[in-house]
């Protein structure tokens, strides 16, 4: 199958649709298509122009706003820089990832590289038996506080890597981004198969299970987080990667079983942490991840874009509507922010990360109350203040979702 680009203008905000060839005229998602769906013009009649207003809005806020309430993105002069956790001060490859996905998204290919630049040289480990790895946190400073991995961190940088491949060309050196997402691979499924030490490196992935690990080592490599799980990503490295698609291609698969069990099947809520058969398990330091938490808001996200980008699963549009009647059942403009799964609230915040991952549960809906939602984002402010990390990071991510421009960037493949 020969990949095509086709590149279109909006305002401040760049559009590139992928354009692959369907085998079945049945087949949807923008993989096949081409076309992502922009929810805030088909549902809110917002014009493209608002919505590009509305992107870069967000964007110069939290990249370029004020130091102490607004920004998150942090230059480091003369050529790199950091995504900060402002409650906790520090710098973790969650941020790091999803700020080249975003830069990537919106072609800012300087920001791209200022912070690709900061996370090779302060967080990944260059020898020893974690070498290929990236320490989950460091200081400003880029000294690391924990040399140890989560797992997020590195699937989000390998499919940014190879879509700044696609969009940029291979640079040289470290900005060699395909070569350079093939490493992160390769370390990934390079390891030890498993183990109870937590002296020991393990995987990133389980090879029986097929799943992600939370932890790559012996602490915390045999159960999973539900976040983590992103087929629509393994889906593409399966077609991608220099080697072990077959796995890749059946981690895919595994993935979206995996999710099926591991949501409650009336509120449509996951667990913070689960078993590889989907069973909710709290952290061995401590309690609450068999509960919706903080983490398990992203897997509203995978859901509603694995099934935007490859349309495979029609369980994904059961699962988003069940969620959605759920959170709106709560009451659309208080509902709180953390849940027994049965759907006991447990955190009362009405916080702006979870508004904006309901919004993308909308592109696999097909509830009239999804637009509700959708209006709930438009309406919400930039977030600002101390907790504006990962709330900012979510609604940024949730912004180019429902609006069309979160998109498969491909690299030219023959099939």
């Amino acid at each position: 199958m020969k990949i095509l680009l086709c590149t279109i203008l909006t305002g401040s905000v760049v559009l590139i649709p992928a354009f692959g060839k369907s085998t079945s005229d049945t087949i949807s998602g923008g993989f096949y298509t081409g076309k992502y769906q922009n929810l805030f013009t088909d549902l809110l009649d917002k014009s493209r122009s608002e919505v590009s207003a509305r992107i870069d809005l967000a964007y110069q806020q939290l990249f370029f706003g004020d130091d102490r309430e607004q920004r998150i993105y942090y230059p480091v002069e003369p050529d790199m820089g950091y995504i900060l956790d402002v409650n906790n001060n520090d710098v973790r490859t969650e941020g790091m990832s999803y700020g080249m996905m975003i830069a990537v998204q919106l072609n800012r290919k300087e920001i791209f590289d200022r912070i690709w630049k900061w996370t090779k040289i302060h967080m990944q480990h260059r020898e020893g038996k974690r070498k290929g790895y990236f320490a989950w946190h460091c200081k400003t400073s880029g000294a690391v506080l924990d040399a140890g991995s989560a797992s997020d961190g590195e699937e989000w940088f390998v499919m940014a890597l190879f879509f700044a491949a696609a969009r940029w060309g291979e640079g040289e050196g470290i900005f060699a981004y395909r070569q350079e997402a093939q490493a992160i691979l390769d370390a990934m499924l390079g390891k030890m198969p498993s183990s109870n030490s937590s002296r020991d490196v393990t995987n990133m992935f389980n090879r029986e299970e097929k799943q992600i690990v939370f932890v790559p080592d012996g602490s915390a490599d045999d159960f999973t987080d539900p976040s983590y799980h992103t087929p629509h990503f393994y889906k593409l490295w399966a077609l991608w990667a220099d080697g072990e698609n077959q796995f890749w291609k059946e981690a895919a698969l595994a993935s979206r079983e995996f999710l099926k069990k591991t949501v409650h099947p009336r509120t449509g809520l996951a667990p913070d942490y689960a078993r590889f058969d989907g069973t909710p398990v709290d952290a061995p330091w401590g309690g609450g991840q068999k509960d919706f938490r903080y983490d398990a808001w992203r897997v509203i996200m995978n859901v509603a874009v694995d099934y935007e980008w490859f349309g495979k699963d029609p369980w994904a549009v059961e699962q988003s509507n069940r969620l959605l009647d759920f959170f709106h059942d709560q009451g659309l403009e208080d509902y709180g922010s953390l849940f027994t799964l049965d759907g006991r609230m447990i955190g009362k915040d009405h916080s702006a990360g979870l508004v904006a991952m309901n919004a993308v549960a909308a592109l696999a809906s097909t509830n009239p109350n999804k637009k509700d939602f959708v209006e709930a984002l438009w309406e919400l402010p930039v977030p600002e203040g101390r907790y504006r990390y990962y709330d900012g990071i979510l609604y940024m991510l949730g912004l180019l979702q429902v609006s069309g421009n979160f998109r498969i960037y491909p690299l030219e493949t023959a099939e």
